[in-house]
């Protein structure tokens, strides 16, 4: 009997290891015809339609690069949850409130059905994004939980069908956005539905792959799963497809926006776009819809989501930063940022060619809350008198200086200053050419005395007082050929400079980026010897500063690593992993005197002893 028992196990471990070779073998099968599939969709659009799309790119894409500044709108049924199911605070996204709380598509509809925002009013809503300085207008069509806030033909899961509400939102803020003078467009949330039973991401009632139980293969199911692919192309044609065609159709966007696109195959991602493409030529499509890793084929990239600093983008981009933390409304989420992070945020991205398109959550009501209010209208205060500086303008050619950012026009430099200087005297570094006159932007009639410290730098008088202690504008006018050094510049009067690592020069390969929200702006992926991170500047005074590193440790970060000033050892910082979480640091390097010049800052590993060195975020070179 013994022998017999040992026989079966041998045969069932045998027959166990076939079933795993074969099950082996057929996920690599699965994964060749998935990559084929898509390789397949991605040369038809190459080489035919998508191509034949991007002629008239420019012309498509032109507002949107002159309008710098647009409002985007999480509003649905989970606004009137505000963050609250059966009694309990729910965190994080407040759109997500489905998901996170694993609600079937009949408890939704009981939501639903409470839905009555008798304080939505269209004009209200577009004359407070006008007189915040916004000149497009973005607003969510469709979310994540499928349910459309206009009255869909294509699915009953619907406003006019499901809820007390009998206005159609989406044409009366077409009309307000067309009477005022803004561009308008709809958020669709093409490939997360959850209450379609064949789409992607509910798998808590459907069991459909795509969710967070990353079920049948996690987010590679449509390659190892045919058959469950066949049943989301089945949403595709049946709801996705049909219902932004019926938004093209019903309301003329003037852009679509799209999200979480690899909750689909890209071949799919590539039919959706190459729909929109025959039914309007004319719409912009945002960069996530449809993109790889050697293309993005919509009209402009996007970056993170709520962006305190932004990695290197080239191209067209877009950065969608939240009033607080939430997209939409959140009763519990008190966490909104003062007006003057919008307004710096907003000069930065253009000081380096991007857009910010600013979400804001309505209330359940229809209302907009007081919190969002005022940092709308404290926008538009700075907006009203500084937009000059915004619209139109495009990435700086000017070196990165200490006081601020700057953004530009043809023989035009917009100066933001963030760091009022102490003395009154603001030094431009890194301008060649000559120029005609400076002033400030909200008072052009008094021109500020302005001189020539040497070739490539200039100086001039500001008022005692700043003007604007968020960002004081100056325009400075140029003459031409406009001729700028590109070496950053370290302004002797300002007592901090932060050398972002975004900022940084990056030696060897496999650097990724943080997504720039606070404390994740920061380079990671330093896994080799070979890669170095450094900083050149040059300053014209002889100064003293403290050098601060911020960094992050984790558990798989470790070693150490040499700081060198013009080859010369500051420190070696050493690194040790953190027995949990992250711990984010503030690592004092020492001190440097630095005589005019040219100057750098390497950064070298020493010794990385787990899986990265660190993942450093800014240096800080603080005056003494």
């Amino acid at each position: 009997m013994k022998k017999i028992a040992i026989f079966i196990l041998c045969v069932s471990s045998f027959l166990s290891a076939v079933a795993q070779v074969k099950g082996d073998e057929d996920k690599d099968m699965f994964n060749k015809e998935g990559n084929a599939r898509d390789a397949r969709a991605v040369h038809d659009a190459i080489n035919g339609w998508w191509t034949a799309s991007m002629k008239n790119h420019d012309q498509r894409i032109q507002w949107w690069r002159e309008a710098k500044f647009g409002m985007f709108v999480h509003w649905g049924i989970y606004s009137l949850a505000g963050g609250e199911w059966k009694g309990k605070k729910v965190g994080g996204y407040a759109e997500h409130l489905m998901r996170k709380e694993k609600i079937t598509r009949r408890e939704y509809l009981e939501l639903a059905h409470k839905f009555n925002p008798v304080k939505f009013n269209a004009d209200e809503w577009i004359a407070d994004a006008k007189n915040a300085g916004m000149r497009y207008f973005i607003i969510t069509a469709k979310h994540h939980d499928g349910f459309a806030m206009y009255p869909s033909k294509v699915s009953d899961f619907n406003i006019a069908a499901q809820t007390a509400f009998k206005t159609d939102p989406m044409a009366a803020l077409r009309a307000a956005c067309k009477k005022q003078g803004l561009k308008f467009g709809f958020y669709y949330s093409h490939a997360f539905d959850w209450e379609h039973p064949d789409a992607p991401g509910n798998d808590w009632e459907y069991k459909n792959p795509g969710g967070d139980l990353q079920l049948e293969g996690g987010t590679n199911w449509y390659n190892l799963h045919p058959d469950l692919l066949k049943k989301a192309q089945k949403y595709v044609n049946e709801k996705a497809i049909p219902q932004i065609l019926e938004l093209i159709q019903k309301y003329h966007p003037d852009i679509l926006w799209f999200d979480t696109p690899h909750k689909l195959p890209l071949s799919e991602n590539i039919r959706i776009l190459e729909a929109i493409r025959k039914a309007d030529p004319n719409v912009v499509v945002n960069g996530r819809l449809v993109r790889n890793s050697e293309n993005n084929f919509g009209d402009y990239k996007n970056t993170a989501d709520r962006p305190a600093e932004f990695y290197p983008v080239t191209g067209d981009w877009e950065a969608i930063p939240t009033t607080n933390e939430s997209y939409g409304y959140s009763k519990f989420d008190h966490s909104h940022k003062p007006v003057g992070h919008f307004i710096r945020l907003l000069a930065s991205a253009a000081a380096k060619g991007g857009n910010l398109l600013m979400n804001i959550g309505p209330m359940g009501d229809g209302a907009i809350a007081p919190e969002d209010q005022a940092i709308l209208k404290g926008i538009g205060n700075w907006m009203q008198k500084n937009g000059e500086s915004i619209y139109g303008t495009h990435a700086t050619p000017l070196p990165m200086q200490s006081w601020g950012v700057s953004t530009a026009k043809p023989g035009r430099l917009y100066l933001h200053v963030f760091n009022y200087p102490a003395d009154g005297k603001l030094y431009v570094g890194g301008l060649l050419s000559a120029y005609k006159k400076a002033y400030l932007l909200t008072d052009p009639s008094k021109t500020l005395k302005i001189s020539r410290l040497n070739k490539k730098d200039v100086v001039m008088e500001l008022p005692k007082t700043a003007p604007d202690t968020v960002n004081t504008v100056v325009v400075l006018e140029l003459s031409s050929p406009e001729k700028f050094d590109s070496v950053r510049y370290l302004a002797p009067n300002i007592p901090l400079t932060r050398m972002l690592a975004f900022d940084a020069t990056l030696m060897g390969k496999g650097f990724g980026f943080g997504d720039g929200k606070t404390d994740r702006y920061y380079v990671d992926g330093w896994k080799s010897a070979a890669q170095t991170i450094s900083w050149n500047f040059r300053n014209e005074q002889e100064s003293e500063y403290r050098v601060v590193l911020k960094r992050i440790r984790g558990t798989n970060t470790g070693g150490a690593c040499n700081i060198l000033v013009d080859g010369k050892l500051l420190a070696k910082d050493a690194i040790e992993p953190t027995a949990k979480g992250e711990a984010i640091e503030d690592q004092e390097l020492g001190s440097i005197k630095l005589k005019p010049g040219l100057h750098r800052i390497l950064m070298q590993p020493a010794a990385i002893t787990k899986q990265e060195l660190m993942r450093p975020l800014e240096l800080r070179l603080i005056k003494k």
